[in-house]
């Protein structure tokens, strides 16, 4: 792999205009289809093999055309303290303003909520008005929801507190905003500092910047929704920055070490190039395997986020070559650029940063090789003490009520739970299929007294009948919220009815609605969640060991990806269940956990993990096949790559955070998640417990069995080839960089 990426990276750096030209013609090619490519959806939970799932294909087979993918919304009065809202001029003003929206441009019915069964509350306080639209909210124009939110302003000019819920006024999701431009900006910051070069710390996130707008530009043109694209973006960004920081870094190494400008990137796409492929390789695998999930939205979210991490990929080891042809001097450190051509020629090769004074990187892989055993059981006891939150996990897909109670939806939510109960919000949609009942009628009706009998409910309705009677429609509220445990329950014991049910009548009853498909989802993810974390850790392990021909080596990455994993997940917990810090970081409300983020941080993080793993280890495994002790391998690869590693691990989790400030739930909990797991992946695992355990193993850390060492494929990830001359390396000019390079 070296040999061929050195090639790779000569021919990018020689060709350097034509590979600059074909990466423009492709990001304007992408950002043009991009803008002539039609809104996205919003995000479905579609979920083959689940009941939720069967019900919504039976009403679809029986009650045709009678879903419809229009907009909704629900417009909710409250009468003042003391009044009701049925009374003289609060009814007239309420009846008004229904009669205004339903002469509106795009409305197919406005229901009365005088007229309608169930839409004023029993104190007579809280009404609402159920508005069905004729096209999705992507397709609603603006004076449509410009009328609809006129509405709201006439209301409360009557004295009424009027709020909109549903999906009419859903805003568009974010897709970038000074939340992420913070990011960027502390990314920069990171770079100036690592390289001290404007152009060094410029070509990552230019390079960053195409790869996120070719990747993004295309998941836009094919129609993803916005919350995929959003997390392509963050990770885009991310390793898009991390992987051209390294390459960038050991281009001024190997100027350093008195090779000129091509030969420079040639090696240093060979070698550092090689540990980028590895790394996208790991997240691609971890994210392309969330399809074995069996969630459509989830699969969409890692394919589209594994796509973009290839083009960062594409991007690093072929345009980043090609730009550092063009400022080859211009990200040298600054004595280097100083530094005159005859004293350069005359010095030779530059002296290493490891032979001035030792770095901070150098001193501490020192104290941890000489307390090894102590600062492993300190690390792995701090993790293991932040991972105790995550004992109590508890996963759900929050809706409205967990909006900011700046927003009218939540201000809706909020009523209607007032007025008429907190499970008015999350109905039970219960569909019983009386194909194979004798009696259809008397099944219906039996299993509407089964289901208004059953613990928890509070109201249900009438049985509806297709055309064909054979098939009946119940609504069912429960007691409590959509996300809390009690619905839950109670779902489980209506569908342990329905076998009793069938029993006794022939007819099949199954739930569905929204709550219950948040519920299925919830559990789908929650039973996939421990297979797919084995698969995560056994391809890591497989991957690693051809990497580092070792078998203790690929264990303790595994170990320790999820020692950080679990910490991350017991900071999730800790922040967006019991509410520590919350304010601090704009939670709204506590609840459950999103039920696909932690399937979907494992996937990322071990990517991330992997990608720290190699940019150590492999140096320290270079040093010590070329027969450095083990303890002292430990230090020399932490003098070539801590500071690096470092820099690479501040800028991603500057990025991330970057999106805790956005308002959809689950960007802000991956922002969180992904933060605190690089945090703690980096710096406690990679910097601190894996030198440990290296240094108490020892040799014993490097041995692998004869009969494995023959049977595993090489992958040439140092780039050995390189340093034994296999790839036809022609000698160094005399323009060699003098002066200490500290990278």
């Amino acid at each position: 792999m070296a040999t061929f990426l050195y090639r790779l990276g000569r021919f990018s750096f020689r060709r350097r205009r034509l590979v600059a030209l074909l990466w423009a013609v492709v990001l304007a090619a992408c950002a043009f289809a991009a803008v002539k490519a039609p809104t996205a959806a919003e995000d479905g939970f579609s979920m083959p093999g689940t009941e939720s799932q069967k019900a919504f294909d039976l009403l679809d087979q029986r009650f045709p055309g009678g879903s419809s993918d229009g907009a909704e919304a629900r417009i909710v009065f409250v009468a003042p303290d003391g009044q009701k809202v049925t009374a003289g001029a609060n009814r007239s003003a309420v009846e008004r303003i229904v009669a205004d929206v339903a002469a509106g441009d795009q409305v197919k019915a406005a229901l009365d909520p005088f007229s309608t069964p169930g839409a004023v509350s029993k104190d007579g306080r809280t009404a609402y008005s159920t508005v069905a639209y004729d096209a999705p909210n992507i397709d609603l124009t603006d004076a449509t929801t410009e009328a609809l939110e006129h509405t709201a302003e006439a209301g409360r000019e009557a004295g009424l507190t009027v709020e909109i819920g549903g999906t009419a006024l859903v805003p568009e999701s974010e897709l970038g905003g000074t939340t992420e431009l913070v990011g960027v900006a502390a990314a920069a910051v990171v770079l100036l500092i690592t390289f001290g070069s404007l152009a060094a710390a410029g070509l990552p996130l230019l390079t960053a910047l195409v790869g996120i707008g070719v990747g993004v530009a295309s998941i836009v043109a094919i129609g993803m929704s916005s919350t995929t694209t959003t997390l392509a973006l963050m990770l885009g960004l991310a390793v898009g920055i991390d992987y051209a920081l390294f390459i960038v870094s050991r281009y001024r190494t190997e100027r350093a070490e008195g090779h000129d400008a091509e030969e420079a990137v040639a090696r240093a796409v060979g070698t550092a190039g090689s540990a980028v492929v590895f790394a996208g390789l790991t997240v691609v695998i971890a994210l392309a395997g969330l399809a074995v999930v069996g969630i459509p939205i989830l699969t969409s979210m890692g394919l589209a986020a594994a796509s973009t991490v290839v083009i960062a990929v594409l991007v690093a080891i072929t345009l980043l070559p090609a730009l550092l042809g063009f400022c080859r001097r211009a990200v040298l450190p600054r004595a280097a650029r100083r530094a005159p051509a005859a004293r350069r020629a005359e010095d030779g090769p530059t002296r290493h940063a490891g032979d001035e004074r030792p770095g901070a990187g150098t001193r501490w892989a020192r104290l941890v090789i000489r307390r090894p055993l102590a600062v492993m059981v300190l690390g792995v006891l701090g993790l293991g003490l932040i991972s105790v939150p995550a004992l109590d996990l508890q996963l759900g897909m929050p809706g409205d009520e967990a909006k900011s109670t700046a927003t009218t939806q939540r201000r809706a939510y909020d009523a209607l739970a007032d007025g008429f109960g907190p499970g008015f919000n999350g109905p039970l949609t219960v569909v019983v299929d009386l194909k194979d009942s004798n009696d259809p009628k008397a099944a219906a009706a039996r299993a509407a007294k089964r289901l208004a009998a059953t613990d928890g409910v509070v109201a249900t309705t009438p049985p509806a009948f297709n055309e064909a009677g054979d098939t009946a429609v119940l609504t069912a509220v429960p007691a409590t919220g959509p996300s809390s445990e009690e619905t839950t329950d109670l779902v489980r014991d209506i569908r342990d009815e329905a076998r009793a049910l069938r029993a006794g009548t022939g007819a099949t009853m199954l739930v569905t609605g929204t709550t219950a498909v948040n519920i299925d989802v919830s559990q789908k993810v929650t039973d996939a969640l421990v297979p797919y974390l084995a698969l995560v850790v056994g391809l890591a392990f497989l991957l690693l060991m051809v990497v580092f021909r070792s078998l203790l080596v690929p264990l303790k990455a595994a170990l320790g990806f999820l020692l950080s994993v679990t910490a991350a997940f017991g900071t999730i917990v800790a922040v967006f269940q019991w509410g520590w810090l919350a304010d601090a970081l704009g939670v709204e409300q506590t609840g459950p956990v999103m039920s696909m983020m932690p399937i979907f941080l494992i996937g990322v993080v071990f990517g991330l993990a992997m990608d720290y793993e190699v940019f150590l280890v492999t140096r320290m495994r270079e040093a010590y096949v070329h027969g450095e002790r083990p303890g002292t391998a430990v230090v020399t690869g932490f003098r070539h790559s801590a500071r690096v590693v470092g820099a690479a691990a501040v800028i991603m989790i500057a990025v991330f955070a970057g999106f805790i400030g956005m308002s959809e739930p689950m960007i802000k909990m991956m922002g969180v998640g992904l933060a605190t797991a690089v945090l703690f992946d980096a710096f406690v695992v990679r910097m601190t417990i894996v030198p440990a355990v290296l240094a108490l193993l020892g040799d014993r850390a490097w041995w692998l069995p004869g009969w494995l060492e023959r049977v595993l494929p090489r992958v040439d990830v140092e780039g050995e080839a390189l340093a034994a001359g296999k790839a036809e390396v022609p000698a160094p000019t005399a323009e060699p960089t003098s002066g200490p390079v500290r990278v």
